[in-house]
């Protein structure tokens, strides 16, 4: 969700933020106070470090089931180029613990091929990964997609693990 939409002070922070360039309070911000009360989510963090306090304030705000996610390579989500630390929250308690693509019988890989340069290439991309999975950016999409949404089918409780997630 974009937070300036639903926040009118986050409105007054987007240009600060922009000027400034890096991460900033702000960033953790916009999950912990979203308008639609999600009490179950997947959530990415710029680092690993944010992980436990972010679910234990999700906690404390009444969530009951959330992932938050970060990815050695830097990325805020589960990534396909190595290990992934997330703290989880279920059933009350928060437990951390580290992921690869392998335990999910997916191959490690580089990211090479993911980013794009504009809206066009972008739509090219997602086409291929939710389709025919024409090229190995494609395949490598669909695997990175399947990653994070297996993730997110886990925390809504309609898969009993990640690996069921994942797999669906």
């Amino acid at each position: 969700m974009f937070a300036p939409a639903h926040h009118s002070a986050m409105k007054h922070a987007i240009g600060p933020r922009k000027e400034m360039a890096l991460r900033t309070i702000f960033n953790m911000l916009g999950p912990l106070t979203n308008p639609a009360g999600v009490p179950n989510q997947v959530i990415g963090v710029f680092s690993a470090e944010l992980c436990r306090p972010l679910a234990e304030v999700l906690q404390r705000l009444g969530s009951k089931h959330v992932l938050i996610v970060h990815g050695s390579d830097g990325l805020d989500e589960i990534t396909l180029s190595g290990t992934s630390h997330v703290a989880e929250l279920k059933d009350g308690k928060v437990t951390e613990y580290d992921i690869k693509p392998e335990d999910f019988d997916i191959a490690t890989q580089d990211l090479s091929g993911l980013t794009v340069a504009s809206a066009t290439e972008s739509l090219a991309l997602i086409k291929d990964a939710l389709g025919k999975q024409e090229t190995s950016n494609g395949e490598k999409a669909a695997d990175m997609i399947a990653l994070n949404a297996g993730a997110a089918i886990y925390a809504s409780n309609v898969a009993d693990s990640l690996q069921e997630g994942i797999a669906m």
